[in-house]
């Protein structure tokens, strides 16, 4: 968190929060009321203040006031840099892989040290091609199938996304498309998506 919000938090403690201003979307872009946030500078400026409380509920410490972001998806939104190293939308690096997840719909979800977070769709082919079964071997069409009808075991090859894990393959577990909030301990709209 930036030092000048630090000090205004500790000037203006009483500052009412704000809700259902901002939002974040499944693709990892900032909008304000709809919009998007074109101004890299404020986009960079929201990321470095992104946190959240012990409720699961995300936030932007704007100075004193706390701003709650909707959650379109889910707090982050992680893709590949040009290393192919897992980079959240906050443009933070995940150092530890700590679970994998698919749902019906083939979107996968990760969980890393920086909280949890869907996989932008752009990068989903690459984790995608990662996807092997117990042995190793990569899963074909149908294997993938039988899995996402719940059938069998998929793990993800995490080698070369430069992450910390104690295995080489990470169990990818399954979640319902529904479900991600309760599984991930996160308030997808902050105060009911009341507009304060």
């Amino acid at each position: 968190m930036d030092e000048i919000v630090k000090a205004a938090m500790a000037k203006w403690p009483n500052v009412p929060a704000v809700y259902g201003w901002l939002e974040l979307t499944a693709r990892g872009e900032w909008r304000i009321k709809g919009e998007p946030i074109d101004n890299a500078s404020i986009r960079e400026f929201i990321a470095r203040n992104y946190a959240h409380d012990d409720h699961g509920n995300w936030f932007f410490q704007n100075g004193p006031q706390r701003v709650f972001v909707s959650l379109e998806a889910t707090p982050l939104i992680y893709r590949l840099d040009q290393s192919g190293r897992l980079l959240a939308h906050t443009g933070t690096h995940a150092r530890e892989l700590l679970s994998v997840f698919a749902d019906p719909e083939g979107r996968l979800l990760v969980v890393t040290e920086l909280g949890p977070g869907l996989i932008d769709s752009r990068d989903a082919p690459n984790f995608a091609e990662r996807l092997v079964d117990g042995r190793g071997h990569a899963l074909d069409e149908h294997s993938l199938e039988q899995w996402m009808a719940g059938d069998g075991e998929a793990f993800l090859n995490q080698d070369g996304h430069e992450v910390q894990h104690d295995r080489r393959l990470v169990r990818v577990e399954r979640v319902s498309s529904n479900g991600w909030p309760d599984t991930f301990g996160f308030v997808a709209r902050p105060g009911g998506g009341k507009v304060t």
